[in-house]
């Protein structure tokens, strides 16, 4: 189960020590943001979704297991072929996809935020805010998958 970035939460990534990139963050405006049910604490995890893994997230070696499987959730970070850093036409020219944060915004312990870099342009109104930022857009404003504003007329 993956759960968007607007829905994480300070107190779900307190065993985190570190992040790890596999590629340099400073040409991505953007990456997805969730959380991945996984059988180590450390290490690049496994990834079976669509597109790539760009990094990760590892936790305290005393970290206990969170499930009776015996596994952790751990963060990770993902890119799919129609985000704006992988395709030139790609929906999200303006707008990004509801996992979406700022790379250079990710620290251990705290969630990634939405900055108008990883938008693509000024934020949007509605945008949900934390004390750290913005974190996620108000999705009942928008509608399509490139979160862009909605054309229908107002009742």
């Amino acid at each position: 189960m993956t759960v968007p970035a607007c829905r994480l939460q300070p107190g779900q990534l307190t065993a985190e020590t570190d992040i790890v990139w596999l590629l340099p963050i400073d040409t991505l405006d953007y990456v997805r943001e969730s959380l991945d049910i996984t059988k180590r604490r450390s290490g690049k995890p496994p990834y079976h979704g669509h597109g790539r893994l760009v990094g990760y997230a590892n936790l305290h070696p005393s970290t206990r297991a969170t499930r009776d499987s015996g596994r952790y959730d751990r963060r990770i970070f993902w890119l799919l072929p129609t985000d704006r850093s992988e395709d030139q036409d790609s929906p999200y020219t303006v707008g990004a996809p509801l996992e979406a944060v700022d790379p250079r915004t990710v620290r251990p312990g705290e969630p990634g935020r939405l900055s108008e870099r990883a938008w693509g342009g000024p934020l949007p109104d509605g945008t949900a805010t934390t004390a750290q930022g913005p974190a996620c857009v108000n999705s009942s404003k928008f509608e399509g998958a490139a979160g862009t504003p909605s054309t229908s007329p107002a009742p």
